[in-house]
C-alpha cells in the first residue's frame, strides 16, 4: 500500500516550504479571521509555522494581514500561541 505524501505549503513569515500538518491554517471568513483545525474551511487561507519565532515576525511584520488581505486582530494570535503552548 502506498503512503501518500502530505502537500508542501508556504510559511508566509519565514516563506519554508513544509506539509501542511506543521503549520498552522488561518482562514478569512465573513466573521472575520479564523484558526482552521480541518485544514479544508472555504475562504481565503494562510499558512504559518508552529513556531513562536515565527509567530513573533508574523505580528510584527503583519506578513498574515498582507496574505489575508485583512487586518488580524492579536485575539487570533492568542488563540495561536495558546494552541502553540498546548501542543507541546
Amino acid at each position: 500500500m502506498e503512503v501518500k505524501e502530505l502537500p508542501l505549503r508556504k510559511c508566509v513569515s519565514c516563506g519554508q516550504m513544509l506539509p501542511k500538518n506543521q503549520l498552522f491554517r488561518l482562514v478569512k471568513t465573513p466573521e472575520g479571521v479564523q484558526l482552521d483545525t480541518s485544514y479544508k474551511a472555504q475562504g481565503r487561507g494562510a499558512y504559518i509555522c508552529k513556531n513562536k519565532s515565527c509567530l513573533d515576525n508574523a505580528l510584527k511584520k503583519k506578513s498574515l494581514n498582507r496574505s489575508l488581505r485583512q487586518a488580524v486582530n492579536e485575539e487570533v494570535f492568542n488563540i495561536l500561541y495558546t494552541e502553540l503552548e498546548n501542543d507541546r
